[in-house]
């Protein structure tokens, strides 16, 4: 290497990472609420849609249809602070009513009955117009119908902003943003995890053909379309690096869960995207796994 030029000479088998990535601190908070859309396919303004809560406790979910933009991100900061929205009312005071028409279901708890949600005729609503829009095209708020309830659980209501397609605007159904409000006066944006093991994340395979080029044109149009070798990488199953440990370890602030604890120690870059990882967290502790590995025996 020629004199003075500084060399380091290391290990083969010293291969960890010098860095440190910081470990997250995780609090674990049960969410007492959970919706799907069943058949976003068959969704739309003009037919209505189909949704199918899934709730640990008695429940409210009510429906704003073509409710304002800009006023429902207003509520959420009066949620942290001025007042807590637990009830559909506390809501609909923060909203001044800025939304088209309202329905409202009682769900029992752990029942998981379809719900059809549809505009009226006389409505004759048939798009939410060009985009940017000032109205959502549904918003499904869940709460705790039981007063006592809303005592016990940190996760006081959630709040879902669904996207339908209609004349303007056809892409396909599907939740844009679930909120999750705390009795302590925070918020919370449920962000998806990218699996890399046994994903189940709806992808552009779901739909067909046709459903699938418009979608992915329209996501390309705000960056948000990912390529198919990427798509088909998320896919695979266990730990991406070494093809052996289990999938533990979410990286921030890329999300991609695709590290095992083994090969968690020797990255400071995400190996699905390259991102530097600023944190990172385990899905569940060794306890954990020993306990699920034993059960499964």
């Amino acid at each position: 290497f020629g004199l003075g030029v500084p060399v380091i000479l290391r290990n083969s088998e010293e291969t960890e990472s010098s860095t440190r990535v910081l470990k997250k601190p995780m609090r674990q908070v049960k969410n007492p609420f959970g919706l799907e859309i069943p058949h976003p396919s068959a969704a739309s303004v003009t037919k209505g849609i189909t949704l199918t809560p899934d709730c640990l406790e008695d429940c409210i979910l009510t429906c704003y249809w073509g409710c304002s933009v800009q006023k429902l991100h207003e509520a959420l900061q009066k949620h942290v602070y001025c007042f807590r929205i637990k009830t559909p009312q506390a809501l609909e005071d923060a909203l001044y009513s800025e939304y088209l028409y309202r329905q409202q279901y009682f769900i029992k708890k752990n029942d998981k009955e379809e719900k059809y949600c549809q505009l009226p005729e006389d409505a004759q609503v048939v798009d939410f117009g060009p985009v940017p829009r000032s109205r959502y095209p549904l918003i499904a708020l869940l709460t705790l119908a039981d007063e006592e309830d809303r005592e016990i659980y940190d996760i006081v209501s959630m709040v879902a902003v669904i996207h339908i397609p209609d004349e303007s605007y056809r892409l396909s159904c599907r939740i844009l943003y679930q909120y999750l409000l705390l009795a302590q006066g925070q918020y919370h944006d449920l962000k998806q995890l990218f699996m890399s093991a046994n994903s189940t994340a709806p992808s552009l395979s779901d739909t067909s053909p046709g459903e699938a080029s418009t979608d992915r044109s329209l996501l390309e149009k705000v960056g948000l379309a990912e390529d198919e070798s990427e798509l088909h990488e998320e896919n695979s199953k266990d730990c991406v690096v070494c093809q052996n440990g289990t999938v533990n370890w979410v990286l921030l602030p890329c999300r991609h869960t695709c590290l095992c604890d083994g090969c968690i120690k020797y990255f400071q870059q995400c190996p699905m995207c390259r991102q530097f990882v600023q944190e990172s967290f385990p899905l569940c502790s060794k306890k954990e796994q020993d306990e699920d590995e034993s059960t499964h025996i």
